[in-house]
This record gives C-alpha cells, structure tokens and sequence, in this order.
C-alpha cells in the first residue's frame, strides 16, 4: 500500500492538471465571447444544460451525480464572468430559498440583486438592471406561487431555464438547546411544512410568521429564547447555528423556480414548455382546449387556473408542456391549441432541469 506522502504527491499532481486544464478551457471560452455574434447572449441555457447532462451520464463515480454538475456549474458561471459578470435578481432579502436557488443555478460568480417583491423581481429584467430574474413558480406542498402567475401574463419575459430546488428546512438558534425556546419565527409556508415536526418537538413554543427565511434568522440571531426555521444559507448569512437539520414533514418537499430573461432559448433535447391559455365561454371549451395534446402525443405535466384580473367570471390555464416548441410533434399540436384558444401566449421553451 502506498503511505500518506506518495497519496498527496499523486494529488498534488491532479491538482496541477486540472487546474492546467480548467484554465485552458476558461482561455477558449473568452475566444467563444470574442467569435459571438453582436449581441448573442451570453448564457446559454441549452447549451448548459447538455453540458451538465453529458458529464452526468460520463460519471464513473465516486462523486454524485449532483456533486458533479456543482463543480462543473462553477466552472462555466467563472467562465462566463471573463466575458460579463451576469446580474441576478431574486426574491430577498440575502439567504432566502430564492437566494440558494439562483446561486445552485448560476454558480456564485454574478453579482446577485436582492428585490422586495415579486414585482420588483420581474421589474429588473424588464428594464435592464439584471439579465435574469430568479422566482418561484410552485412548490410541492404548498401549490403555485400566484403572483408569479399573474405578472406572467402581462410580462413580456421569457422563460429560459427551471431550477428544481430541494427545499431543506432546519431549526437554528442561539440558545444551547431546545428546551429553552419559547418562539420560532419562519415565513409562513416553512412553519406549515414543518407543523408536525413543530407540534412534537416545540409544542408550546409560539410559532411567528415573517415576511422572510431569512428576516427569520436575523432575528433568531439578535433574540432570546428564540429560534428560526430557515435554510443552511440563512443560518451562515446570520451566524446561526443549525440544531436540527431537514426537519420539513415532507422528505421530498421542492420548489420549482424560473430563469427569467429576454431571449429564446434553442431545444437542448430534454425541454419543457409552458403556455398561458383561456377559453372561450361555450360548454366543453377546457376539453377542446387541450384534447390536441393527447392527439399529438403531447405529454401535460402541469395545469393550474387562475381568475382573470380584468374578466369577471373568466380564468387563465397555465399548462407546462413536455417537449420544445421547434419539435415538430409540439408545434402541431400548439397550432391546434392556439384555434382554439382566446388567449394563447408561450411563456417560454427552455431546458429541463438538471437535478
């Protein structure tokens, strides 16, 4: 068996190759900038997103899957800052989920622009302040994000990517231990995600709703006799410490984000599409809205309603379709779904996600 000195040497020399190789790399992705088209956007979330899978699917072990597209994620957001520096809106404040998701996504070199609504969120892209905004679109407990619905209407952004991020909650605090807690603040979607783990290990302890994950752990931070339930990036954002880890009732609770931005975004053989529709008042016009679906073999992986802001009576149907909009399948059956629509808008063709 080789001793310890001949293990580190052996490091030493993959680390001098991969640094080598990483700089290579990073030397013929400045080239790819200065060989773009005027105006070409810099990220490319097709073309990410086929990189990410083929390393993936070429992973012999020992590191995961997951742990394989974080290094490589890191190294194309390094990459691309040679060219720009991308700007990240988000929802706020810093340390939120919305926070986490937008860095999984974009890796940590972006400059990151926390917002204070949704609104505001949609508003920076709108104007040009940011390339792309970060929001939620549904979570797997709680149901859809309806504000986020709703400015899709209006807006003239695209969807150019989704983000599928695994929502872990943990209790954090500054007192030693649980006993001597006596109130939690959270947002009010993490205390119901929670409520069970609640109801048996904090029974009297009065539960308070924030606007924030993050507002909750600055609390907890600054408060006696008082703990959070937030995510590990609050906790290291405020000093908290966690102590107890993924304590959500649910183990697979997620929570699904766009990438917003300004562009169309090219099929990466693994896509999605989303499509805002409303039908016409007549009896059977929700089924004739969808039935070309089944008839082209359109899988629907998702439908939600929700009621016209300026129709009483009348409602909107979000529909995530399985597919890209150049497949010759899809756009036969959306050229079919359009007939027979009032309202037809494609909210965006984009990458599935890459877990």
């Amino acid at each position: 068996m080789p001793d310890l000195s001949e293990l580190r040497k052996k490091i030493d020399s993959i680390d001098d190759q991969v640094l080598k190789l990483v700089s290579e790399r990073a030397a013929i992705a400045r080239e790819v900038g200065h060989v773009k088209e005027p105006g070409s956007p810099l990220y490319r979330p097709e073309r990410e997103a086929m990189i990410l899978r083929r390393m993936q699917a070429a992973n012999a072990g020992p590191l995961s899957d997951d742990a394989v597209a974080r290094i490589f994620r890191e190294v194309i957001s390094n990459c691309m800052a040679l060219e720009q520096p991308l700007v990240i809106a988000f929802l706020g404040p810093e340390g939120t989920f919305s926070h986490a998701a937008a860095a999984k996504h974009f890796g940590t070199a972006p400059t990151f622009e926390p917002c204070p609504t949704i609104d505001e969120v949609f508003r920076q892209v709108e104007a040009g302040t940011a390339n792309y905004a970060v929001v939620p679109v549904v979570n797997s407990t709680e149901g859809f994000v309806a504000r986020t619905l709703d400015l899709s209407i209006s807006s003239p952004l695209k969807v150019c990517a989704e983000i599928d991020f695994r929502v872990q909650q943990n209790l954090m605090s500054m007192e030693p231990s649980r006993d001597t807690i006596t109130r939690v603040f959270s947002h009010a979607q993490s205390l119901a995600q929670t409520a069970g783990w609640l109801a048996r290990h904090l029974p009297n302890a009065d539960r308070i709703a924030v606007a924030s994950n993050a507002e909750a752990a600055r609390l907890a931070s600054i408060t006696a006799g008082t703990a959070a339930i937030a995510g590990e990036m609050a906790a290291t954002r405020y000093s908290v410490p966690i102590l107890f880890r993924n304590i959500e009732d649910s183990p697979n609770n997620t929570t699904r984000f766009w990438v917003l931005g300004k562009q169309d975004v090219a099929a990466s053989g693994r896509d999605k599409t989303s499509l805002i529709l409303s039908a016409p008042n007549r009896p059977g016009a929700v089924v004739d809205l969808i039935e070309p679906l089944k008839r082209h073999g359109v899988s629907m992986t998702h439908l939600e309603s929700r009621p016209s802001p300026d129709r009483l009576w009348e409602y909107y149907f979000f529909l995530d379709i399985e597919g890209h909009v150049s497949d010759a399948r899809v756009a036969a059956a959306l050229a079919d779904v359009k007939a027979q629509s009032s309202y037809f808008k494609i909210v965006g063709s984009y990458p599935a996600a890459v877990v």
